[in-house]
């Protein structure tokens, strides 16, 4: 059996992959959902000095901790530069990345650098104004495709503000990580901001799937991911 770490986007929690989780434990799998420095439950530790580099450590220090291999490492979103950064460090623990409608970043991109240009303006915009230089508040769920208000009522009051350096940090890789097997979900059915994500992963010759969901898929179709994500761990 596989361990997945499952690793959140901006401005989410562990919470986020809640209905996820029981499929993949009743398929007899264990699985680790961390919250990352500075969100969610652990907002408490916000500075302006957290980073892609703090995140990174998060979940490296999380996998030597508890000694995991045969990781299944799962990113969303923005998580997609931090499972790229892991692989780099500790490709030895990992059987699979999975890059859930998510950066697939290279050595000294920053995940901003990876965003459409229109995108890129409305998060620095958020940043220098409502952020304080150095936040990022929540954006519309709407926006990333979010349509049943029962959904839209769970998540907001549980999103807090993310901190902006780690949009703007660089990967630093050394390509121990491309040896680690990668693979790319992207989610169809909204403003599809990941869409060159997806493209570069595909001409890597990395395994592409869609979910025709929007953004939020872990809370959208979280039994149509969980499929997939089972169905990466057969032979």
């Amino acid at each position: 059996m596989s361990t997945f770490v499952l690793i959140h986007g901006a401005w989410h929690g562990g919470w986020a992959w809640q209905r996820v989780v029981p499929a993949l434990r009743n398929a007899g799998h264990e699985v680790y959902t961390p919250t990352l420095t500075g969100l969610s439950d652990r907002a408490h530790t916000l500075t302006p000095q957290v980073g892609l580099s703090t995140h990174i450590q998060d979940v490296v220090g999380l996998m030597e901790g508890y000694d995991l291999n045969d990781v299944v490492l799962v990113g969303h979103s923005y998580a997609g530069q931090i499972v790229t950064g892991v692989a780099d460090r500790v490709p030895e623990r990992l059987a699979l990345r999975v890059h859930l409608d998510a950066f697939v970043g290279d050595d000294g991109e920053a995940a901003v650098d990876l965003l459409p240009e229109a995108v890129a303006g409305h998060w620095r915009e958020a940043a220098e104004g409502p952020g304080f230089g150095w936040l990022v508040p929540p954006r519309s769920l709407t926006k990333l495709g979010v349509t049943e208000q029962a959904d839209i009522d769970w998540l907001t009051p549980r999103l807090t503000p993310h901190p902006w350096l780690t949009y703007t940090e660089p990967l630093r890789l050394t390509g121990k990580g491309d040896r680690v097997p990668a693979a790319f979900i992207e989610c169809v059915d909204w403003m599809r901001v990941f869409t060159a994500q997806a493209e570069r992963a595909a001409a890597r010759g990395w395994p592409t799937h869609e979910i025709a969901t929007g953004h939020e898929a872990m809370v959208t179709a979280p039994d149509e991911l969980a499929a997939l994500l089972l169905d990466f761990t057969r032979p």
